[in-house]
């Protein structure tokens, strides 16, 4: 399976995706275990604080099985930094020509943020598949997705940016939504607090809701 479908395939799987701002090994270590107790081995490690690919590196040795991803990736370089600490995927805040060829010279998805049909239009350009609404509630939602989504078929979106465990659900249910991002479950101050058991919590009820969600949905159709 080529590197996108496996992607898709597994976020299809969690429809979550924890946006994680932790620095260090040890602190990276600590999350990934939280998560895989929360029964939701992915995360979106941003480079917004030191240490981050640190923890990445830390994740990919001691949890392979943990999906991988580097977010806020703006240069091409941090393509290269990233893909040799571990990340198995790209999520940028924009759309950058540069930031994508070089994903795609390292074999690595990548899913850049859009706020506009320009944006989008720029994405197929470069044949993408999957882009980032960015920030989601900034821009209006559930609402915009579905309406971005009309002009532009088969295009899936993974929004971020003001997503939470109330308003989930809007998103989940439009066909072009594969998943969520989203740091409730994994707030910057529960990391800090080392608060590590309600991290699995919060996880273990985004994974339950998100599979409730994607049932009824489902059943409905």
């Amino acid at each position: 399976m080529a590197p996108d479908q496996e992607l898709m395939s597994s976020l299809t799987k969690t429809r979550v995706v924890p946006v994680v701002v932790a620095g260090g090994a040890q602190q990276g270590l600590d999350l990934a275990a939280a998560l895989v107790r929360g029964n939701l081995p992915v995360a979106e490690l941003t480079l917004r604080v030191p240490g981050a690919v640190e923890a990445m590196s830390a994740i990919a040795e001691h949890f392979p099985d943990v999906l991988l991803g580097a977010g806020t990736v703006v240069r091409p370089d941090q393509v290269d930094e990233v893909v040799e600490a571990g990340a198995r995927f790209i999520v940028s805040p924009g759309l950058s020509a540069a930031v994508v060829e070089r994903a795609r010279e390292r074999e690595v998805p990548i899913i850049p943020g859009v706020a506009t049909p320009s944006d989008i239009m720029l994405a197929l350009e470069l044949g993408l598949g999957t882009v980032k609404l960015f920030p989601a509630g900034t821009l209006g939602g559930a609402p915009t997705v579905k309406a971005l989504s009309a002009p532009f078929p088969g295009l899936s979106f993974l929004p971020t940016g003001g997503v939470s465990a109330a308003n989930m659900g809007d998103y989940l249910a439009l066909d072009a939504v594969v998943a969520v991002g989203g740091s409730w479950m994994v707030d910057r101050a529960l990391i800090q607090g080392e608060r590590w058991d309600e991290i699995a919590e919060r996880s273990r009820e985004a994974v339950a809701v998100a599979a409730r969600l994607t049932t009824g949905s489902e059943a409905g159709r």
